[in-house]
Parts: C-alpha cells; sequence; structure tokens
C-alpha cells in the first residue's frame, strides 16, 4: 500500500466535532490514552535530556505501528490547518510514496508553479534542496516542499530533482500563495453535470450542495472522486448531505466507544447520480462514497478505492509540537469496513471511465 498526500499539507480523516479540524488541546482526551501516553513520554523524556521532543515523538510514533500517525512541527501544524481551509504555500504538487519508496507526482494544479515549469503526474521527486526523498515519509517531503523548518514564505526558491523516464533533471520553482479550490464544476452534453472534488476543504461541502441545487432540472451528476485523497470528514458529510434526505452517512468507533455521522434533511434524492472513484479515492472521500453506495443513492463507477478507514486525531506535545494519531476507523451504512479494503465500484472501469460514468448517466436520465 502507499500513502497520498495534497502537497500542502497532509489530508486527513479528522474526527468530525466542528467544521474545522480541532485544536490540539481540545482534542487531546480523544486519542487513546495508552498511545498518547507513550508519544507524550517519550517527548518528555528527550526534553529533558536535552534532546529534540519532536524526533522522540517520532520514533514512538513509528514504533507504535500506527500507520497514519505523523508528527508535525507547531509552524508545520498551522500551515496543515490553513491547506484545509483552502489556502496553502507551496508548489502545486500532489504525491504519494509508492510500495518502492519512491514518491510519485499524482497531480498538478492548474497555472501553479509546479504546472508553469512543465512537471506531469507520473514524474519522480528524487530530490528536494538536495535531500533524497526516497523512503521518506511524504509528510516530511511536504515539509521539504514548503520550507517549513525555514518558515520559508510565498516567492521563496526550492529545488526539485525530478525523473520522467530515462530522463532526469532539476528545476528550481518559486513557491506560491495558492488557494485550494477544490470543487469544479462543468456541464456536459446530454443533460449531465460534473461535479469534480479534489479535497475536502472548509466550505466544500456547500460547494457540492450548491452546485446540485444549480444543477438544470431532470439533469444527472457524475461526483468525481478520483484522486480525492480525502479532508475534513464534516465537510464530507455536508456533500453526502446534497444527495441525501437525512440519514445515516456512516459511523466510527473512537477507543471502542461508537458514534454515528447523520446527513441533514433536504437532499435531492431523484437527481440521477453516478459517483466516480479510482484507487487515489481516500478517507473521507471513501465515507462519501460508500454512504452513496450503501443508501442506494448512487451507482459507483470505477475503480476500487485505497482503503483508508481510519481517523485521526491531533494533541499538543510539550515543545508545541503535534502528534496526530489514528483513534478510530469508519464503517460505511451497512457496516462494511474499508480500511485496508477500500470500496468496490459497482461498474468497474479504469481508462475512459469518467466517459463510461457519463454513459452510465444518460442511462439513467432517459431521453434528453
Amino acid at each position: 500500500m502507499f500513502a497520498s498526500v495534497l502537497v500542502a499539507g497532509a489530508a486527513t480523516g479528522s474526527l468530525p466535532q466542528a467544521e474545522r479540524k480541532p485544536a490540539p488541546d481540545e482534542a487531546r482526551s480523544a486519542v487513546p490514552a495508552g498511545r498518547h501516553a507513550d508519544v507524550t513520554r517519550a517527548a518528555e523524556e528527550a526534553m529533558a535530556d536535552g534532546k529534540s521532543p519532536m524526533e522522540a515523538a517520532k520514533r514512538a510514533v513509528s514504533r507504535s505501528g500506527d500507520r497514519w500517525g505523523a508528527v508535525y512541527s507547531q509552524g508545520e501544524y498551522e500551515e496543515f490547518e490553513e491547506s484545509l481551509d483552502g489556502q496553502y504555500t507551496g508548489v502545486g504538487l500532489w504525491a504519494r510514496s509508492e510500495r518502492d519508496g519512491r514518491i510519485e507526482v499524482t497531480k498538478v494544479r492548474a497555472g501553479s508553479p509546479a504546472a508553469t515549469a512543465g512537471i506531469r503526474p507520473g514524474d519522480l521527486l528524487r530530490s528536494v534542496d538536495g535531500e533524497k526523498t526516497d523512503g521518506r515519509p511524504v509528510t516530511e517531503v511536504v515539509s521539504l516542499l514548503r520550507g517549513d523548518t525555514t518558515d520559508a514564505p510565498a516567492g521563496t526558491t526550492v529545488r526539485l530533482g525530478l525523473e520522467r523516464g530515462t530522463r532526469a533533471w532539476t528545476e528550481t520553482l518559486r513557491r506560491a500563495r495558492l488557494s485550494a479550490d477544490s470543487v469544479a464544476v462543468r456541464k456536459v452534453a446530454g443533460s449531465v453535470t460534473v461535479i469534480r472534488v479534489d479535497t475536502f476543504t472548509k466550505g466544500s461541502g456547500d460547494q457540492v450542495r450548491e452546485a446540485v441545487r444549480q444543477a438544470p432540472p431532470g439533469a444527472g451528476i457524475v461526483l468525481d472522486l478520483r484522486g480525492n485523497s480525502g479532508g475534513l470528514v464534516a465537510e464530507a458529510v455536508t456533500a453526502a448531505s446534497a444527495f441525501l434526505d437525512g440519514g445515516l452517512v456512516a459511523t466510527y468507533d473512537v477507543d471502542g466507544e461508537q458514534h454515528a455521522l447523520h446527513a441533514e434533511p433536504g437532499g435531492d434524492t431523484t437527481r440521477p447520480l453516478v459517483a466516480l472513484v479510482d484507487g487515489g479515492t481516500m478517507s473521507a472521500a471513501e465515507l462519501l462514497t460508500g454512504a452513496v453506495q450503501d443508501r442506494g443513492r448512487a451507482l459507483v463507477v470505477g475503480s476500487r478505492t485505497f482503503g483508508k478507514g481510519s481517523v485521526q486525531m491531533p494533541s499538543r506535545l510539550p515543545d508545541g509540537s503535534v502528534a496526530e494519531l489514528t483513534v478510530g476507523h469508519y464503517r460505511t451504512p451497512s457496516g462494511r469496513a474499508v480500511d485496508g479494503r477500500g470500496i468496490t465500484p459497482d461498474l468497474e472501469s479504469d481508462e475512459g471511465a469518467l466517459q463510461r460514468a457519463e454513459t452510465v448517466l444518460r442511462g439513467l436520465t432517459g431521453p434528453s
């Protein structure tokens, strides 16, 4: 399996206690006591010995076996929260760590410094400012790209070592202040509206709801969640509310205690809907996919999703850094576990998946 993050801040399944990601001090009590205590104790002991609490915490998280656990400096975490608010400083890349530890570019934001430099999905990111990326956690690569250790602002440069097939080269990019613009809407011929959601940042759920309201009467919807690495769970639930009239969206457990997430009433339950997914559909995007599939609201087209059905919560460490630890797992309305399994589409399609989704949708809507 590989990890995938938006290179502006890690994409996460944060617990939906509010419309924003909880502040670390607010979330401390939600993290399972044993795991949190181990990480905090390691940080405190390192601080007492004059060593780096953050590095000690990273080692403790690594030993814990928490695949999605991560430790951020205070500055990194602030940038992370900003990215979920839809603003970030970076170069406009999405990337993932492959099974062999190499870092692959999965998406390039149009108009970004990376796009201007001609970087493409599928390129390998081999180094950042001379530091090798192979085998590094993606969160560390994110930090290097953003210049977190030096609090590098927009306008500073970063040198990327890249590889494409047999070609290896270096690009120097200038970091920019970027807006996530995570929801894009377009209309295609034949009464079909395509709503693409790249990640669930603040406000994206309401954008999906508004796009559904603005779609022409009788038009079907393709909800394109391909490559959506997750984000704010509350926003995914709001997006689900665009298509459901209340009812269960998902359940999750925190240290053995069960909780439920429900859609708001009043969603459009009659408009034909196809959800389009792939192996890059993760976390909160899988939660939404599972809800509309289990509730019989959408036909899911594409390839099996990633399988990140876990939720993380942050907690503050003694030096101000933040440990984000896994505290529970999601299940779909029918009780299916997602973590490590993913969601199987109703119709498998890799190449030309969007065209197939549009064709299926036209069949559901009938003659236009």
